[in-house]
């Protein structure tokens, strides 16, 4: 197998990546699936700090080459001003006036290449009180309202496993560079682009922003539902169960699971009773296999999935299907990576 990059309709852009760590090498992955030509501009003496971890590293640099440039020395600034001559896309994620230091900026770039889109990726954007800040993920998370549930609560919780800042702002990050190109068609020229991690949540935020900021209740953007959770079944196997305010998945659940007392309850009833629906339903649920529960909910189209361990995940069927794993050939190192999910026909 193969990954999916029919047509390659990136093909023939070229992309020059300083950005390193996580959310500008999910960006130009994103872009090298697609067909872009990537190299990545990095620091001698270990290159990108994100080697250090193996596998996060392997992860996202499929589909790319690799220089070192000492971005300290002349030759190597005039190295990387040479390769801007000819680029379509150059992706850096300096805190903001590096690269204006090293003559590497947008301005001193474009006279010599009027087609180059060029995109800033940092923590904070290239203004602001907070822009020289040093930031990672978890930090964007709290000043953009993700967090949000932890001061109401008092409750300090684990962080979320998943990097959604780096996550968000790399799958923006290729949006606009694909939306530039697109551009570049129309006009002829390139452009700068500053794309910030911390605002790239608060634009996924955007339904909560938009209800605080209007002073309309939350409960216009979400309440808790009882279904709307994880719950252990009798062989101790997890489930999710996703039922948000429809009506008609809550009463065919309560009739699946012999809770046909419920089944009447409505969205604000289930939000007023909660905590005791919730209790009832995850009782019901402790009496009975994943296997039986699967038959049911599949039969009663109720809408559930299964709680994978990381080493389960490639052997779902569905996923299988997808073609979402796959194998590189032995001349690109043989191993096991996740395909890009965009299927083009």
């Amino acid at each position: 197998m193969e990954l999916r990059v029919i047509g390659s309709p990136l093909e023939g852009v070229s992309v020059l990546s300083l950005a390193e760590q996580y959310p500008g090498p999910y960006a130009t992955l994103l872009l090298a699936d697609l067909g872009a030509d990537v190299t990545l501009i990095e620091r001698p003496n270990g290159g990108d700090p994100a080697r250090k971890l193996k596998s996060l590293f392997s992860s996202l640099s499929r589909n790319k080459r690799s220089i070192v440039l000492d971005l300290k020395s002349a030759a190597g600034r005039e190295s990387l001003f040479d390769l801007s001559k000819t680029a379509d896309v150059l992706i850096e994620g300096y805190r903001p006036d590096v690269m204006k230091n090293l003559g590497l900026s947008y301005a001193q770039l474009r006279p010599m290449n009027r087609r180059l889109i060029y995109l800033s990726l940092t923590g904070f954007g290239q203004n602001g009180p907070y822009r020289r800040r040093p930031v990672h993920d978890l930090s964007c998370q709290g000043l953009a309202g993700v967090l949000f549930q932890q001061p109401r609560s008092g409750r300090l919780e684990k962080p979320f496993q998943l990097p959604v800042a780096d996550l968000a702002s790399g799958t923006l990050a290729a949006f606009g560079v694909v939306s530039a190109l697109l551009a570049r068609e129309r006009t002829g020229h390139g452009c700068y682009i500053d794309l910030a991690m911390t605002d790239s949540l608060v634009s996924w935020m955007t339904a909560y922003h938009y209800a605080t900021l209007n002073g309309r209740p939350m409960a216009e953007v979400y309440e808790e539902e009882p279904a709307y959770g994880t719950f252990t079944c009798a062989d101790n196997k997890m489930i999710t169960l996703s039922i948000a305010n429809e009506d008609h998945y809550w009463q065919a659940l309560c009739q699946s699971t012999g809770l046909a007392h419920l089944t009447s309850a409505n969205h604000q009833d289930r939000v007023q009773h909660a905590a005791d629906y919730r209790a009832q339903l995850a009782a019901a649920i402790a009496k009975q296999t994943l296997e039986v529960w699967a038959g049911l909910f599949d039969a009663m189209e109720i809408p559930w999935g299964h709680v994978h361990e990381l080493k389960d995940v490639a052997g779902d069927p569905q996923l299988r299907t997808r073609d979402l794993f796959v194998r590189l050939g032995p001349e690109n190192g043989g191993e096991w990576h996740v395909n890009q999910p965009l299927q083009f026909s």
